[in-house]
């Protein structure tokens, strides 16, 4: 369990400043048969970076996530098991904070669409409509690869 008192200032607002720079805050939407609604909404927090130490820093002071590697030398640090979303990145984050504005907006976007699926919401028509629209004005519009644009999702749901 994650000890926020216990992360030395430096290290937190060091990652803060680290994650400003070169971290994401996304949403992504899989198909499932086997859910309620026919999409898995998932969060995740990552970050990619040759130099693996750092990273590992990450995994270690927030006690979550996974780390990989590529062929061409670059690692990635990635949260996207929801309670450690909401026990850890979230509260961490909150208590950093973060100095560019974009990254200020995009973390509050992720943190409602957080308080969403803690509520349930995702679960209803309305409530996948309103994370689509928050979606969309994060990562500057959205811009990225989606395996499955706003309508399709949408017209998947009876």
């Amino acid at each position: 369990m994650l000890e926020i008192d216990k992360i030395p200032s430096k290290i937190g607002y060091y990652f803060a400043g680290f994650t400003d720079g070169e971290g994401s805050f996304n949403v992504s939407f899989r198909k499932r048969n086997d859910y309620t609604m026919p999409w898995k909404i998932s969060l995740c927090f990552n970050i990619s970076q040759k130099d693996k130490v750092i990273l590992a820093l990450f995994k270690r002071y927030l006690k979550c996530g996974t780390l990989r590697g590529r062929n061409d030398g670059v690692w990635y640090f990635e949260v996207n098991n929801f309670t450690a979303i909401v026990n850890n990145v979230i509260p961490f984050f909150e208590k950093f904070g973060f100095l560019s504005a974009k990254k200020k907006r995009d973390f509050s976007k992720f943190k409602k669409i957080a308080t969403l699926i803690q509520d349930k919401e995702h679960l209803t028509k309305e409530g996948i409509e309103k994370i689509l629209d928050i979606r969309i004005q994060m990562n500057d519009g959205g811009v990225g690869k989606k395996k499955y644009t706003d309508h399709e999702i949408i017209s998947e749901i009876s």
